[in-house]
C-alpha cells in the first residue's frame, strides 16, 4: 500500500478524512461563517456550487460542531424522491413513524419540530442534491416551516446543491421560499495557492511534513483539477498509487499526467 511507501500514517486524500483535518480555504471559512450565523438565528440557508467543490465536507464539519443535546440533525439526499417519499424520509429523520396520508405526515412533521423546540432542541434539516428536487416539494418546504403565521423559526433548513438550483429557485413560483433564505453562499473552488496549501496540509495531517510532490507539479495539479477538492483528491490518490507501483519517491508532473490519463473516462 502506498501509505507505507510514502511514510504516511493514513491516506491523506480519502473523502472520509476526519473533520479535524479541515483546510481553511476561503470557501470553507466563508461558508462556515454563514452556517454559524444560521445556527444563531435559525431559518433557511443555501449552499451551492459545482460537484466536488467542498460543500459536503463543510456540512460534515458543521454537523460535527453541533452539540448533540441541543441539535437534532436530519440528512436527506435527494435523488428522485417523490413527495410522499420525501415526507416519509423527513418523518423517519425526526423519529416519527410516518402516517399513510401526506396531510397526516405534514402534521406529524410540524408537531415533531414543535416538540423538539419545546425541549430547546433545534432540528437541523439538511437536504442534499436539491437540484433534483421537485417543485412540489419546494412548495411544501415553505409550508412545513410556517409556524405561528410565519413569525417563528423553530428549525434550521439547509439546501445544498449545484448551480441549477439557483436557477430553479429564481422562478416566480418560488418567490416566497426564496425570500425566506437568510444565508446564501456559492462555492468557487480552491485558488492556485490554496490548492498547493491544501495538498501540503493533507500530507502534514498524516505525518508527512514535507510532501512527496515536486514543487513544479503544483501548477499542473491546479490546471487539471480547477481547484475542486474532490478532483484534487482523486488525482492525488491515483498519483500515489501509480508512484508506489512504479517506485517513484517524488511525484512529478509526468506522473500526474499519467494519473490524469488513468482517471479520464471517455466514450
Amino acid at each position: 500500500m502506498f501509505t507505507a511507501y510514502y511514510a504516511l500514517n493514513f491516506n491523506p486524500f480519502t473523502s472520509e478524512i476526519d473533520t479535524k483535518h479541515h483546510f481553511q480555504s476561503r470557501d470553507f471559512v466563508q461558508a462556515s461563517a454563514r452556517l454559524e450565523l444560521l445556527k444563531q438565528h435559525k431559518g433557511i440557508g443555501l449552499l451551492n456550487g459545482e460537484p466536488g467543490c467542498g460543500k459536503s465536507f463543510v456540512l460534515r464539519c458543521f454537523v460535527a460542531s453541533l452539540n448533540k443535546s441541543l441539535y437534532k440533525t436530519v440528512y436527506i439526499p435527494i435523488t428522485t424522491l417523490t413527495v410522499r417519499e420525501f415526507y416519509r424520509a423527513l418523518c423517519d429523520g425526526l423519529g416519527v413513524i410516518p402516517a399513510y396520508k401526506k396531510v397526516d405526515m405534514f402534521k406529524q412533521i410540524q408537531e415533531a419540530i414543535y416538540t423538539y423546540a419545546s425541549k430547546n432542541i433545534t432540528p437541523v434539516i439538511i437536504i442534499d442534491e436539491v437540484q433534483f428536487i421537485s417543485n412540489s416539494i419546494l412548495d411544501d418546504l415553505r409550508l412545513i416551516l410556517n409556524f405561528d403565521m410565519d413569525s417563528k423559526n423553530l428549525c434550521i433548513l439547509i439546501l445544498c446543491g449545484q448551480p441549477k438550483l439557483v436557477i430553479q429557485l429564481s422562478r416566480q413560483p418560488h418567490e416566497a421560499l426564496r425570500q425566506r433564505i437568510s444565508i446564501n453562499y456559492t462555492f468557487s473552488g480552491l485558488s492556485r495557492t490554496e490548492t498547493q496549501e491544501y495538498i501540503k496540509s493533507r500530507f502534514k495531517a498524516c505525518g508527512r511534513a514535507e510532501p512527496p510532490v515536486d514543487e513544479d507539479a503544483y501548477e499542473l495539479i491546479y490546471t487539471i483539477t480547477g481547484g475542486f477538492p474532490r478532483k484534487i483528491n482523486n488525482l492525488m490518490n491515483m498519483a500515489l498509487i501509480t508512484g508506489f507501483k512504479d517506485k517513484i519517491p517524488i511525484l512529478n508532473s509526468e506522473l500526474f499526467l499519467k494519473a490524469n490519463d488513468e482517471l479520464n473516462i471517455t466514450a
